[in-house]
């Protein structure tokens, strides 16, 4: 009788490692189901399914609200473009390479996008540096970069730009042009007025702006 008891001890340890890895392995397949889950309801709320290009903010944060003067003295709200994309950025007309850089890669965007028949954005650039803008230098900056026309260009009172810049963590040309320079940003708002995206202009390029403004808004049709 212990001779049998012997030899069937090595039979019950081996079912017992089988029986034991058989367990592991279907914990392992119930976890991956549910971080699967768990990862498409994650993907939808931040919509990382869409692939964007820049650096995309978590979740669904509103953009603050605002109300400047354009270049044509009438008064512009965030709030005027809502059910629009919106492309935000912030630069001031007498800055040089790094604000010409952004604007044409602006309008190359917009001219891809109207190639393509898609539906443009609003473009709103909120000045940099007050004091700089003045219509005449306004006028000539849009001119170089051609989006004359194209574009509201915004500014109003010191107290009102500053916060603006506060809103959206802006560096303004008075804290030096070198570091206005590493952070100018370029932001994509969503037609439901969440702020989606952050281009920093050295990752900047039209095809993916025009690329990230029809995810963005063919988003928001199928919800």
């Amino acid at each position: 009788m212990r001779r049998r008891t012997a030899s069937f001890l090595p039979v019950l340890a081996l079912v017992a490692v089988v029986l034991a890895l058989v367990a592991v392995i279907v914990v392992l397949l119930l976890s991956g189901a549910s971080n699967s889950h768990g990862g498409r309801s994650s993907e939808s709320a931040t919509s990382v399914e869409l692939q964007l290009g820049g650096a995309q903010f978590p979740g669904r944060i509103s953009a603050p609200p605002f109300t400047l003067t354009n270049q044509s003295e009438d008064r512009v709200s965030l709030s005027d473009y809502r059910g629009q994309v919106v492309v935000l950025s912030f630069l001031y007309s007498t800055c040089g390479d790094t604000c010409i850089l952004i604007g044409q890669q602006i309008r190359g965007a917009l001219n891809e996008l109207q190639e393509e028949h898609a539906r443009l954005p609003a473009v709103l650039i909120v000045s940099a540096d007050p004091q700089a803008d003045t219509p005449g230098n306004v006028g000539r900056f849009l001119a170089e970069v051609s989006l004359t026309g194209r574009v509201q260009y915004l500014t109003g009172t010191p107290a009102q730009l500053r916060a603006v810049w506060r809103a959206y963590e802006i560096k303004p040309a008075s804290d030096g042009r070198t570091v206005f320079d590493e952070y100018a940003p370029v932001l994509l708002i969503d037609p439901a007025g969440h702020k989606r995206e952050l281009f920093e202009s050295e990752e900047l390029t039209p095809e993916g702006i025009s690329h990230d403004v029809e995810r963005l808004d063919g988003d928001a049709t199928h919800h």
